[in-house]
C-alpha cells in the first residue's frame, strides 16, 4: 500500500487488517500466510518474483506496502531472509510484526524511513495501483535500493478503458505507462509475465477462505467490512473480464 486515496481503501487495508489478525489468532498460525497474501498475489506469483530477485543468505530485503505481512512471511520462510515491512496503515504494520515477527514500520512508499541503498532487493505488490503518485513511490524505492539490486513488482494494469463501477481510489496504469515510469525512476526493466492468481495450492486457498469466513462471522454486519468486500468484488470483476491484468515484473537499479 501507499498513499491511501479513499475511505473504502482505508477500510480495506486498515480495519480489515486488524480483523484478519484477530481471525488468524483464532484459527491458528498456519492460516497467517495464506490470509496475509490475499490481494497480494498467489503462491506461484510470489515464487516467480522471489526466483528473480537474486536473493542470498543475509540479503537485506524490503517489502514496501506489506499489508499484514503475508508475502514477507512467505519470503522469510521459503528463502531464509528476514524482510523489513513498510506499510502506511499502522494496524496492518502491527499485525505483520505480531503474526510473523518481522521488523515493521508505519510508512508510505513515497517517504520511506531508510538510508540510501539500504536494501539489496525489494518487492512492492499491488501497491502502485493504489496511488496517484507512482513516480514518487518508484523514486523512493530506487533511493533505498543498492545499485544493481532488484525490485519485484505486482501491478494490476489496465488493458483498455475500464467499465464501471470501479473500485474507489485505485488508479490502474497501462502496461506501457508502467514501463515508462519504472525506467524514468532509474530502473532497467527485465523479465515480465502475467500472474496466474488462481495457482495457489488448495490448502492455501482453503485457509484464506476460512479466515475470510471468520472475519465475516465476527464483523459481517459492519459497514466497513461490506465496503471492503465491495472493493474486492469490483477488482475481481475487472480481472475476470480481462479489463485488468495481473502484471509481474523485475527491474534492476541502474
Amino acid at each position: 500500500m501507499s498513499e491511501l486515496e479513499s475511505e473504502a481503501m482505508e477500510a480495506e487495508f486498515g480495519d480489515v487488517a486488524g480483523w484478519t489478525e484477530e481471525a488468524v489468532r483464532a484459527l491458528g498460525a498456519g492460516h497467517a500466510i495464506p490470509a496475509g497474501c490475499r490481494g497480494s498475489g498467489s503462491e506461484g506469483a510470489l515464487r516467480w518474483l522471489a526466483d528473480r530477485l537474486a536473493l542470498r543468505p543475509g540479503s537485506r530485503v524490503l517489502d514496501a506496502g506489506a499489508g499484514v505481512g503475508g508475502p514477507a512471511g512467505w519470503l522469510a520462510a521459503d528463502r531464509g531472509v528476514r524482510p523489513v515491512c513498510a506499510e502506511p496503515m499502522h494496524t496492518a504494520a502491527r499485525a505483520a510484526a505480531r503474526l510473523f515477527g518481522l521488523p515493521s514500520v508505519t510508512a508510505v512508499a513515497q517517504r520511506l524511513p531508510f538510508r540510501d541503498a539500504a536494501f539489496d532487493a525489494e518487492w512492492c505488490l499491488g501497491v502502485l495501483c493504489t496511488t496517484a503518485d507512482k513516480p514518487g513511490a518508484l523514486a523512493e524505492l530506487r533511493r533505498v535500493l543498492a545499485d544493481g539490486g532488484r525490485l519485484g513488482l505486482l501491478v494490476f494494469v489496465a488493458v483498455g478503458p475500464l467499465p464501471p463501477p470501479l473500485p474507489e481510489g485505485n488508479e490502474f496504469p497501462g502496461e506501457r505507462e508502467l514501463a515508462e515510469l519504472v525506467t524514468a525512476a532509474g530502473f532497467r526493466l527485465g523479465e515480465t509475465a502475467t500472474a496466474d492468481l488462481g495457482d495457489s495450492p488448495p490448502e492455501w486457498s482453503g485457509r484464506a477462505d476460512a479466515v475470510d469466513a471468520e472475519v465475516a462471522r465476527r464483523h459481517g454486519e459492519d459497514p466497513r467490512w461490506r465496503e471492503a468486500q465491495e472493493q474486492s468484488r469490483r477488482v475481481g470483476r475487472l480481472l475476470a473480464d480481462g479489463a485488468l491484468r495481473p502484471w509481474l515484473g523485475v527491474a534492476e537499479a541502474r
